[in-house]
């Protein structure tokens, strides 16, 4: 069973305390943390908190304690003291054992079934246009926490709801009726998402055209916007849809069936899937019926134009509009009936993660105190993945002006630069063009999901799709390209015919410093896994990765892993490279991003 070291470390530090010193210290007052990279060491204990009561200097106390740890620990082997900083190396014994419970598992970090189950909403487009840069963040993070909670025991529910009703939806069907001339996607030789979505724009541009005109007829702005004669088609569009207009019924299901296949198409190329489909259009009715039983008992309440809202100014928020006064729904309406349908559809989920930008923070904040008053005791478990927006070096995205980055575009143009940056750095002559063609996008892929992970999910991002696809830094495809060189090693061992892998590693085996920081990095790993599921960010593991990738290569470069002489430290340096490899899969596979066993 793993241990934490900085656990162990503080427990055998508290036992000195009160052996050296009779200083029975709590042990969330000992500060272990790791040694920085520019001292020796790996684990640092910070004594001034200290000082007070030992009354002592801090030399003093640090050279008692390390003597003390250097002598009884079966973890530390020596020490070094910088002023108030005592700095731990850990023992070569110590490691070894750690390095062979880390090679009897073939999934290292990865922990089995815990029984409880979870369920993350991602993605989520509406239907009036096709997936683009902004919808790629909420993917690859809804799709990563998805899998970091699978590795973490969890079984794991990946849905979406999809926002196929409203008026957004019928200002591309009244584009569509007005000039589509009834042309199809097939027939334009256009991808069903971008040909729905043109019509979305198109409506805006024609929008904007009336009213200006009406503009120029004595209207105001806000007057002027509201009674343009394609916004009035658009709502009385709605209307009929209300009223399940049989021709407005169809032209609606014919129109979201063309984006759904686009949708299909680009979640195929990202290599994400869906457990569960949710539609606005089957849950605002449940909406909209639990909005009229916590009206019955005085939940909410009814203004008198006949609009029921939510007063939540004890709960430090405002008050919220639930039905408008001709009884239609507002989004937080589907909100409430999405939420009670999937806990009626998977009743044993202990968390539903909602992975919505930051755009969103009070609308969820609302959603859920109002599933608290209508006493669903699991409202306290969900939780809002907030993340930052994408912003262009131009500027922020806009889709109802058409100025986006779009995601199919985007691939293609990753796909291109991971082609170019290959054959600039040359060493793919044995490659045919099939696998080619295979690396290019795994590379690509790998660059833009890592770009999009590797921040905090709180943060923004200046996307700069040439800075993702670097082979050197802190992007995928240096991690990646670490992979293949590992899986390069391994199969000239295997010609060679080194055995390596029932390798008996001998406590007496003399451990480099290189041996000694890749073993206690890669033994981090279930660590990081669980502190990225505590903070809902995969950028731990992002940086987990990049800083085992930077391990291995310094590794790489000082010492020689197979020379002249195979013999039993040949075999080490390679299981050791081996087990780095395995753990560089397994966190790769999180983020879902795909290997390529050579570059």
């Amino acid at each position: 069973m793993m241990i934490n070291l900085q656990t162990q470390i503080r427990d055998e530090i508290k036992i000195a305390f009160e052996e050296l010193f009779k200083y029975d210290c709590p042990i969330d007052n000992i500060s272990i943390d790791e040694t920085p990279k520019n001292f020796n060491g790996f684990y640092t204990l910070v004594i001034f908190p200290h000082l007070n009561y030992l009354k002592s200097n801090p030399e003093k106390i640090g050279t008692k304690i390390g003597e003390y740890l250097k002598e009884k620990s079966q973890i530390i082997s020596d020490y070094n003291l910088v002023k108030g900083f005592l700095n731990f190396d850990l023992s070569n014994e110590f490691l070894l054992s750690l390095l062979i419970e880390i090679n009897k598992s073939t999934k290292w970090g990865i922990v089995s079934d815990k029984g409880l189950e979870v369920m993350v909403e991602f993605s989520s487009p509406n239907t009036n246009k096709p997936l683009h840069l902004g919808h790629l963040r909420n993917i690859f993070l809804g799709d990563a926490i998805s899998k970091i909670y699978n590795s973490y025991g969890y079984k794991t529910h990946k849905v979406q709801i999809i926002n196929d009703r409203g008026i957004h939806i019928c200002k591309s069907m009244i584009a569509w009726k007005l000039f589509g001339r009834n042309t199809t996607p097939d027939s334009e030789g256009i991808k069903g998402d971008k040909y729905v979505g043109n019509y979305y724009v198109l409506f805006e541009k024609e929008h904007k055209k009336q009213i200006k005109e009406l503009i120029d007829k004595g209207y105001d702005e806000k007057e002027a916007e509201s009674n343009t004669p394609i916004m009035k088609e658009a709502i009385e569009l709605l209307q009929k849809w209300e009223r399940k207009d049989k021709s407005t019924l169809e032209l609606w299901s014919k129109m979201n069936n063309w984006v759904y296949n686009g949708f299909k198409s680009t979640y195929d190329s990202l290599g994400v899937s869906f457990d569960k489909n949710y539609y606005e259009s089957e849950t605002y009715l449940l909406g909209k019926k639990k909005i009229e039983k916590g009206l019955s008992k005085t939940i909410f309440y009814k203004k008198d134009d006949g609009s029921v809202w939510v007063n939540l100014e004890n709960d430090g928020l405002d008050n919220k509009i639930l039905l408008r006064s001709d009884g239609t729904s507002v989004y937080v309406t589907q909100d409430i009936g999405t939420a009670i349908k999937r806990f009626e559809d998977f009743p044993n989920i202990k968390k539903q993660i909602y992975t919505v930008g930051n755009e969103q923070d009070y609308h969820f904040k609302v959603l859920f105190k109002i599933l608290e008053k209508l006493d669903y005791k699991w409202a306290k478990e969900c939780y809002h993945l907030s993340y930052g927006m994408i912003d262009l070096p131009d500027g922020k995205m806009k889709s109802r002006e058409g100025k986006v980055v779009d995601a199919d575009d985007l691939i293609n143009l990753m796909i291109e630069t991971a082609k170019k940056r290959t054959e600039e750095l040359g060493k793919i002559d044995d490659f045919n063009n099939s696998d080619l063609k295979d690396l290019h996008k795994k590379i690509a892929l790998g660059a833009l999901k890592y770009y999009l992970l590797r921040v905090d999910p709180k943060k923004k991002i200046l996307f700069n799709p040439e800075e993702s696809i670097d082979f050197q830094g802190n992007t995928g495809p240096f991690i990646q390209y670490t992979y293949a060189r590992i899986k390069s090693i391994i199969r000239r061992a295997n010609n060679l015919g080194i055995d390596y892998e029932d390798i008996s590693m001998k406590k007496s085996y003399n451990l480099s410093i290189h041996h000694k920081k890749l073993i206690n990095h890669i033994y981090s790993f279930p660590n990081v896994i669980e502190i990225a599921i505590k903070n809902y960010s995969p950028a731990f593991i992002c940086q987990f990765l990049y800083e085992l990738s930077k391990l291995f290569n310094s590794f790489y470069q000082d010492e020689k892993i197979i020379d002249n002489n195979v013999n039993e430290t040949t075999s080490f340096k390679i299981a050791l490279s081996d087990i780095t490899s395995r753990t560089l899969f397994n966190g790769l596979k999180l983020l879902g991003i795909d290997v390529t066993e050579k570059m």
